[in-house]
């Protein structure tokens, strides 16, 4: 009942202040799927002012009633579509694009190209193309999006091969990755080779760095939207593919021709055909995952969605020396959602989410073993309103509530002589529950043509673990035009966490253990300062950016030095805590249309953290600060068949830490079998340079098979391709001949060559 209230408020007091005026609103969707095309531009061409869609591809633009109206629509890949409109009244309207895609090129209207990247006040946001991660070679011929994500300024990769992903010197946990507004807290498959999204079940991807808006929180560094595809509207289509590690199909068609939807996107491994035979069966990998949505338009003013997704991993491995491991790990998530329009300036958006994550995992060498559970259960209600009173203004409000459920339990110990290891079983750990909700509210206004700014607050509370805490976090992103081509933005931004994902390994695999705040562990916090310009060059087909960014972050967690984990063991009273700041410089050239497509993207940066139990107190590299971050990703379309893609990346080698000695002990000494090394500093050796480039050659063709046309694509590619060495990490042992300690380098990925086949009928 409020609701509507609240609603009927912001209807009735917009009809007295703006009744001189029109407001054209409605949705841009794919002229042949009906899908909704997220950030399409839409600018009113008597004015030069406009909007863009939503993440369901609504808009909604206020006018002259007196005026005749020309409308540009435009999205990236599409044909642009002109439209006049004489109207007194708010006119409701679908627009319909037609796609590029069966010629080379673009057919271009130069005057109406996107540059909402110039002219809105917004910095450290960049919507990466589906085209990109189709096209760009990526590790085993796996379709990627996280692999796309690391090629971006700000962005710095994890270890050789993997899809995690550092933003702007921050840790994995401080990610939100979500998809369709679920949180998925491991997006990864096989230890992190590639991520657990399936491409042909995606609509948008969207990267946010910096300068945040009101209604995104939780997380300190950035957050990953992945917008699920909806469902062909018109037609049953069927596409899938074969590749060296998995197989995919996904399969959409409507309910109800031109008003609801489906599809089914699923993915399995067959990695073990590789596997068994090289290794004699002691080793064993598989996963899977599985998107599945509907939605249904009510009415014109009401439209709902039901996602679902799976995704899971099972490993294990036997080996001659001793080293055995076991692990399952996954992801669960089911998302409502309920679209409602409120007459033509109030865009509403309810949804109720479901998410499970776990992890268990265990592992033996040599005399010692570690058992590890870590999960996560989170039921989230929210809603916000999009209200959009005139031309200067965009106004968003709404709430979140999270009910978390933590299941964190690690033991690692000696194997006894005598008697079993010790388990974990998940319905003996000790639960912890929280509770998170946020209020925000922010304002996009444009005060002059030059000038525009959006601002906001977003007011959080956390209780669980004996604690609560609150607080108060501005946002705000300012613009300043030059010209219609290049401005100047600034940012700044204050954010919290209360969910942390501990490191308690240096290994690849997935063994961070999920924490919430408590009465010892208090919220991460950031403080995040960005400066921007911003030009585009011919007629907006090629946009450059200059960012430089300062970030403080306080209340970072690690484990002690030393912790040994035991049953029953209070995780925080072994935890030590500390500071982090991180500042750097980002530059992106980005060329959009025609034959060549793509970006240059470098970073230099530098990223420190200070714990007062490590390092003696002093400051270190942060395990992820990387000084030089150089990538150069393309894709060029040799003919109508054939497109040629290829990818290089330079960065400088992770820190580490090395110890400058070792001491020799008598028997019984503990978990370290008479040795301890010496530790002057952490990470005071740096891993050396990483470098590498991928290139891929696709043919694609429309043919015939048994009389009906279908779309067939061959994809050939090398990963690594002149077979670099890059360092995947560094161990100690003694030279056989000099009897002297020495560091050795182990390289995981050599040249990979893959081929996949594709198609969609």
């Amino acid at each position: 009942m409020i609701k509507y209230l609240f609603a009927g408020m912001m209807i009735l007091s917009a009809n007295i202040l703006y009744a001189q005026k029109i407001t054209i609103s409605g949705y841009v969707k794919d002229a042949d799927s009906k899908e909704a095309l997220i950030g399409a531009s839409v600018v009113n061409a008597n004015t030069k002012s406009g909007t863009s869609t939503n993440q369901y591809g609504f808009f909604s633009l206020t006018a002259n009633a007196a005026d005749t109206i020309e409308l540009i629509i435009s999205y990236q890949g599409y044909k642009i579509n002109a439209k006049k409109i004489a109207a007194k009244n708010n006119i409701q309207l679908n627009v319909l694009l037609e796609n590029n895609a069966g010629s080379l090129g673009e057919v271009v209207v130069s005057s109406a190209r996107n540059n909402r990247n110039v002219q809105k006040a917004q910095m450290g946001v960049i919507d990466v193309p589906l085209k990109a991660i189709k096209s760009f070679p990526v590790l085993m011929g796996e379709r990627d999006v996280l692999k796309i994500i690391q090629l971006l300024p700000g962005v710095q990769a994890g270890q050789e091969g993997t899809a995690g992903f550092y933003v702007r010197g921050g840790n994995l946990d401080q990610n939100l990755v979500q998809l369709d507004g679920a949180t998925v807290y491991n997006p990864n498959h096989l230890f992190g080779l590639f991520s657990t999204f399936n491409v042909n079940s995606i609509n948008h991807v969207q990267l946010i760095k910096g300068g945040f808006p009101a209604e995104y929180g939780g997380r300190l560094s950035s957050i990953l939207n992945i917008t699920m595809k909806e469902g062909n509207k018109t037609k049953y289509q069927t596409e899938g593919g074969i590749g060296l590690l998995s197989t995919n199909l996904t399969f959409q068609g409507p309910i109800q021709k031109n008003k609801s939807s489906f599809i089914v996107s699923a993915r399995k491994s067959h990695i073990n055909l590789l596997l068994q035979p090289a290794t004699s069966k002691s080793t064993s990998y598989s996963f899977y995952d599985i998107n599945a949505k509907m939605n249904y338009e009510l009415g014109k003013k009401d439209h709902i969605f039901l996602s679902f997704f799976k995704g899971n991993d099972n490993a294990g491995y036997t080996g001659a020396n001793s080293l055995n491991y076991a692990t399952d790990f996954g992801n669960t998530t089911g998302t409502f959602r309920w679209n409602h329009l409120f007459g033509s300036k109030i865009f509403s958006n309810t949804s109720f989410i479901y998410n499970d994550y776990h992890l268990g995992l265990g592992s033996t060498q040599n005399n010692y073993y570690e058992v590890l559970y870590t999960g996560i259960k989170d039921i989230n209600a929210k809603t916000d309103f999009t209200f959009t009173p005139g031309e200067k203004h965009r106004i968003k409000a709404g709430f979140t509530y999270t009910y978390h459920t933590l299941y964190p339990s690690s033991v690692s110990s000696k194997v006894p002589r005598r008697g079993n290891q010790i388990t974990i079983n998940k319905d003996s750990i000790a639960k912890r529950f929280s509770n998170e909700l946020a209020f925000y509210l922010s304002d996009d206004y444009d005060i002059s043509k030059a000038i525009s700014v959006n601002y906001g607050i977003r007011i959080p509370y956390f209780t669980g673990g004996g604690a609560s805490y609150s607080g108060i976090e501005p946002r705000i992103t300012s613009k300043l035009s030059l010209n219609p081509t290049t401005s100047i933005k600034a940012s700044w931004t204050l954010m919290n966490q209360f969910l942390h994902a501990v490191p308690n390994s240096t290994a690849s695999l997935p063994t961070d253990t999920w924490l919430s705040s408590s009465s010892l562990i208090k919220p991460q916090k950031s403080s995040q300062v960005a400066l921007g310009l911003f030009k585009n060059f011919n007629d907006n087909a090629i946009e450059t950016s200059v960012e430089a960014y300062y970030k403080t972050m306080d209340n970072q967690v690690l484990f002690k030095e030393g912790a040994q984990v035991v049953l029953n063991t209070n995780l925080d009273s072994i935890l030590t805590f500390g500071k982090g700041n991180s500042y750097g410089v980002e530059l992106l050239i980005k060329k959009n249309v025609g034959r060549l497509t793509g970006w240059l993207s470098y970073t230099w940066s530098k990223t420190t953290q200070q714990f007062a139990e490590l390092n003696r107190g002093a400051s270190f590299p942060a395990a992820f600060d990387r000084r030089h971050n150089f990538s150069l990703a393309g894709s060029y379309e040799l003919s109508k068949h054939w497109t040629f893609s290829a990818d290089f990346v330079f960065y400088t080698g992770r820190a580490f830490t090395l110890p400058t000695g070792r001491i020799t002990v008598p028997v019984n000494a503990s978990l370290y079998d008479g040795v301890y090394y010496d530790y002057s500093s952490r990470n005071n050796a740096r891993l050396k340079s990483y470098h590498r480039l991928d290139v891929s050659f696709s043919n694609k063709k429309t043919v015939k098979l048994w009389g009906k046309k279908y779309e067939r694509e061959w994809v050939f590619g090398a990963y690594n391709l002149y077979s670099r060495l890059n360092p995947y990490f560094v161990y100690l042992t003694t030279n056989a001949d000099t009897k002297q300690p020495e560091a050795r380098q182990v390289s995981l990925l050599p040249i990979i060559p893959s081929v996949s086949f594709n198609f969609k009928f």
